[in-house]
């Protein structure tokens, strides 16, 4: 019982003693996380006509591959962003013995900004097709798509991880983050979306 409280104060203690890298960075999370989530039930709410459009051409079974991988993804995405906050020292970050910390901070604001701009792009191009919106959401795709594959690579690329289960957790995580947004949006939806 008593070291259950003491844990629990413990835990508690590190996460009010954060840096401020990683304050910046769980702020970044908190922001982008609600506007994803935000635009996400907002447009398919506001759109119950076309939300079946979404999926373009993607063949119904190829669409029931992407919902378990969007399951898995979003999961990867808990797990590494745990291991990023809470695992790693800030002042002790080496990325390829060049970068600190302050490479996490920007690709999450790169991959939340695009994915959160990714649902309203769709929908006005449902509504309005045209080539700048077309040439847009590839483009956005590929921002949240290349920027995953950068936070797969500065992971695989710490000078200063701990090689237990968070990390290879971690590493899992963002490898199926990466299968969803390099492969299947960046990638595969494209090539089926026709308006």
């Amino acid at each position: 019982m008593w070291y259950n409280v003491i844990s629990t104060r413990l835990y508690l203690t590190n996460i009010i003693v954060m840096h401020w890298q990683q304050v910046l960075l769980g702020i970044i999370i908190l922001v982008g996380g609600i506007a994803v989530v935000g635009s996400y039930v907002y447009w398919i709410w506001a759109n119950p006509a076309h939300r079946g459009d979404l999926w373009g051409g993607v063949p119904e079974g190829l669409r029931r591959f992407y919902v378990g991988s969007m399951l898995l993804a979003a999961l990867g995405f808990f797990a590494v962003t745990y291991y990023v906050l809470f695992r790693l020292e800030p002042d002790d970050v080496q990325i390829f013995d060049r970068f600190g910390f302050v490479v996490f901070p920007i690709l999450y604001a790169i991959i939340l900004a695009f994915s959160a701009l990714w649902m309203p792009l769709t929908f006005a191009m449902l509504e309005n097709p045209g080539t700048g919106l077309w040439v847009a959401i590839p483009l956005t795709l590929a921002a949240v798509g290349l920027s995953s594959l950068a936070l797969l690579i500065a992971l695989l690329a710490l000078n200063t991880r701990e090689p237990g289960a968070y990390y290879w957790l971690a590493v899992a995580g963002i490898a199926a983050l990466c299968l969803q947004t390099t492969v299947l949006d960046m990638l595969v939806w494209p090539a089926y979306f026709r308006t």
